[in-house]
């Protein structure tokens, strides 16, 4: 019996050979925490008395959940992030570099065949890259900054492979979210998504990072992707590691499998207050909204904000709406200042923030009022998720979100699409 890409990564990192259900002690390639999950890691560790974290060169710190700093018990924290990263010699991104998950991928700080931790349940995105990656809670960080090792159970495999080319208006996040609605939010619970079909090989990487991002979301584990020649050319002159990407045996044992036809799929959307509650566009088409969110590490790279860009162009948002933008990246928003997608968005009556996640957490930043609904691009939309339990979160593509901002109610994107049906 073949063995799945979960297992052999895993087994590559306990030196043996593992199947799915195994547990395992395993060595970690990167592990990574940011300015909310990092404060707690940091003192747990602390507790143990050592003064070094095993290999500062396989850490990274990043401050991006509240940044700039919105009061004086988060500039704390930050100090002690800052203070910890220089005295053990590990990198730190500071606010205003962007959010952590896009920049241990554009920054090339995992290769195929990695398994990396880090302190946020997103952490899941790097599968889009071939990397076996996960978010863990902040004590068992504190463990992996002790010993640089990890134990876990070896996931089962779900298989699904999405196929066709989707119709004008509809984009990876309106795939993702159809999938979660058809398999619920514990469908692939503990289980490791394998992403395939000629649909996912046709995508950009920022659009396979859009896919792994949302694995968490149906209670997946990790959410693994092949590397091709398209991965392996983002990743070119980024770090300095050699990749080792792997693959699913062709007669590995699945949990299970999917075949998904995308060629007539319609734009989705997620409705209040459960990520698996996924319907067409169309049949919450006309729902009054009071801001609209694009951005986070889910769908705010520079392709996103091309969409967004291209369907706001020449027009203005509804003057009943709030429409907020946030790169995840200083890189992200230099290329969209570059191509003059930033003023396109402006233009139309945008608001820009600065790189980090934005509104998305409910920190600092675009909280909404009372009875507001807001549409989004992020991953969750559970109560309070973006600072107010007493709000309603949507979530869509850039694309449903930029058409909603325009009519100041949720919209059909494929009305500002040419060649959308």
């Amino acid at each position: 019996m073949g063995k799945t890409a979960a297992e052999k990564i895993v087994s590559a990192h306990v030196q043996g050979d593992v199947k799915a259900g195994d547990y395992v002690v395993a060595d970690v390639d990167l592990a990574m925490i940011h300015d909310t999950t990092g404060p707690i890691a940091i003192r747990a560790f602390e507790e143990y008395g050592k003064e070094k974290v095993w290999d500062p060169s396989k850490m990274v710190i990043v401050l991006d959940h509240a940044t700039p700093s919105p009061n004086e018990r988060i500039s704390g924290l930050h100090t002690l992030l800052r203070q910890f990263a220089s005295s053990q010699g590990i990198r730190l991104f500071d606010g205003g570099e962007g959010v952590c998950h896009q920049l241990v991928a554009e920054k090339g700080l995992v290769v195929p065949g990695d398994l990396a931790v880090g302190a946020d349940s997103h952490t899941c995105t790097y599968g889009a890259l071939n990397v076996f990656s996960f978010g863990i809670g902040s004590t068992d960080m504190s463990g992996v900054m002790l010993t640089g090792k990890l134990w876990l159970r070896v996931p089962s495999t779900m298989k699904v492979d999405f196929h066709g080319a989707p119709p004008p208006g509809t984009y990876a996040k309106d795939l993702m979210l159809h999938l979660i609605g058809r398999i619920g939010s514990a469908g692939a619970d503990y289980l490791a998504l394998s992403f395939g079909g000629d649909t996912v090989r046709a995508m950009s990487i920022s659009e396979r990072m859009t896919l792994s991002n949302m694995a968490i979301e149906c209670g997946a584990k990790v959410g693994l992707m092949e590397a091709d020649e398209k991965t392996l050319a983002y990743l070119k002159g980024t770090g300095g590691r050699t990749p080792r990407p792997v693959w699913d045996d062709d007669d590995a044992e699945f949990a299970s499998a999917m075949e998904i036809d995308v060629t007539s799929l319609p734009p989705q959307v997620s409705c209040p207050h459960s990520v698996d509650a996924v319907v067409p566009v169309t049949e919450v088409e006309g729902t009054e909204i009071s801001q609209v969110y694009i951005g986070t590490c889910t769908n705010g790279r520079l392709d996103d904000l091309r969409i967004a860009a291209g369907i706001l162009e020449g027009r203005k948002i509804s003057p009943h709406c709030r429409l907020l933008v946030c790169p995840p990246s200083r890189k992200v928003l230099m290329d969209a200042l570059a191509e003059g997608l930033i003023f396109k968005i402006v233009e139309a009556g945008g608001t820009i923030l600065p790189p980090g996640c934005g509104p998305c957490p409910g920190t600092h930043q675009g909280i909404p009022g009372d009875g507001e609904r807001v549409i989004s691009t992020a991953n969750r939309n559970f109560k309070g998720r973006m600072g107010n339990n007493k709000a309603e979160i949507y979530l869509a593509s850039p694309a449903t979100c930029a058409a909603s901002a325009l009519e100041g109610k949720i919209a059909d994107p494929r009305k500002f699409i040419s060649g959308a049906p």
